[in-house]
């Protein structure tokens, strides 16, 4: 995933990890389209101190992924820190922007070296096709609320 993601509707295919994973793909682009080229003060920006900032998206998609898969899928000790949603002004955009990237690229690998039917290191009753599921379904989610605050912020619609 680039900084500057293709923003095509994923076909339709038969390789069911490829579908998942470009599903998975356009969706990150479209929370990356919502925060490139914002201000570190509109990045760090919270409506009425409401919502997420979109750089606190950017950080807490990242860390669902790691979570999610060095955690679940290698075992690796893991936690969920609520200022994941709140970074300070430490964490800029770029930084943001480019660890999302490279979680992408990290989780990417991984679904393809994996059998979709893997069972989670530490759930063993989940399935690394659920978890892209799950994974598609917060990006989602996410793509929405950061397409709500980039309204909100600057006007900026659609993409």
């Amino acid at each position: 995933m680039s900084n500057s993601p293709e923003r095509s509707v994923p076909s339709d295919q038969e390789d069911l990890r490829e579908l998942l994973l470009s599903w998975l793909g356009f969706l990150r682009g479209a929370v990356v389209v919502k925060a490139s080229g914002l201000s570190e003060q509109a990045a760090h920006w919270r409506p009425q101190g409401r919502l997420i900032t979109p750089i606190g998206i950017l950080n807490h998609l990242s860390r669902v992924e790691w979570r999610w898969m060095d955690g679940g899928f290698l075992g690796a000790a893991v936690e969920r820190d609520e200022k994941e949603f709140t970074p300070g002004p430490s964490l800029t955009l770029a930084d943001a922007l480019d660890a999302y990237a490279a979680r992408a690229e990290a989780t990417d690998a991984l679904v393809r070296r994996l059998d979709l039917m893997t069972p989670c290191a530490l759930w063993p009753d989940t399935t690394l096709r659920w978890v892209l599921l799950h994974l598609i379904n917060e990006t989602a989610r996410h793509a929405g609320h950061a397409d709500s605050v980039r309204e909100l912020i600057d006007g900026t619609v659609g993409q």
